[in-house]
């Protein structure tokens, strides 16, 4: 395990790595989740396993600190892996991010392109104000103390069977915090800034998930955008051969 400091007050961002060839491979999760959870199948995958990998959990989630005073907008996120990346002596590498993390990471290329020569990206989030159906739209839909005193609890008994496994060890303050900005987004917005990076661009989504809005606008920008079969929002679980194809740059 390693760590950076993020907030200049000692809250320490942190990400465990294994040892390969670069350009490295960091892997960003989604609201509410754990990098190595989602991520870690698929970087011991023989297609993808050699190069060096980092499985970053943003600040508030899984090994990452949880100040109270920190305000987890998707810019200060971008910062923190920043930081990361920087402790880690890194330039160029391949940002594999989903969900929010995809947000992260494509305001990260576009604040700090030194760090990024690639992005795979799982059903970002690309436009402010999510469906209602979203997690993040769920989770903004409480005030922020109301979520801390009884919300996320009740979050937890309606997610499912796979997002509560991780979703009880984020900072419930520091989800609702994460979801709202998420839902707020950026300015520009998160699509705006993928449209204008020049980095290898890569969006998939899952077939169930339906189609990508907007999908010809970002690939006429030169975003590529692939329909995985038989998946759903958590693609990497869904269908790991197509992902960690994606991820291997062999689609």
């Amino acid at each position: 395990m390693r760590q950076a400091e993020f907030d200049g007050a000692g809250s320490m961002i942190r990400w465990t790595e294994t040892p390969g060839a670069e350009p490295a491979r960091v892997y960003v999760h989604g609201l509410g989740s754990i990098s190595s959870v989602y991520h870690a199948h698929i970087a011991a995958r023989p297609e993808v396993v050699g190069r060096r990998s980092l499985f970053v959990d943003l600040p508030g989630h899984g090994i990452s600190d949880r100040p109270a005073d920190f305000g987890y907008t998707l810019e200060e996120h971008a910062d923190a892996v920043a930081r990361a990346l920087d402790e880690a002596e890194l330039t160029g590498a391949e940002l594999v991010a989903h969900s929010m993390g995809g947000a992260v990471a494509i305001v990260l290329a576009h604040r700090r392109p030194d760090l990024v020569s690639r992005l795979v990206l799982a059903e970002p989030n690309l436009d402010p104000l999510p469906p209602a159906s979203a997690g993040s739209s769920i989770i903004g839909s409480f005030d922020e103390e109301a979520f801390v005193d009884g919300g996320h609890a009740r979050v937890l008994l309606q997610a499912g069977p796979v997002w509560p496994a991780t979703l009880r060890l984020t900072d419930p303050r520091a989800l609702h915090r994460s979801a709202v900005a998420l839902r707020r987004g950026t300015r520009p917005t998160m699509r705006d800034m993928l449209l204008r990076l020049s980095v290898d661009r890569l969006c998939l989504q899952g077939e169930l998930s339906g189609e990508l809005p907007g999908r010809s606008g970002l690939e006429e920008a030169g975003v590529r955008v692939v329909t995985v079969p038989d998946a759903g929002h958590n693609i990497m679980f869904d269908n790991p051969d197509m992902f960690a194809a994606a991820v291997a740059g062999t689609l």
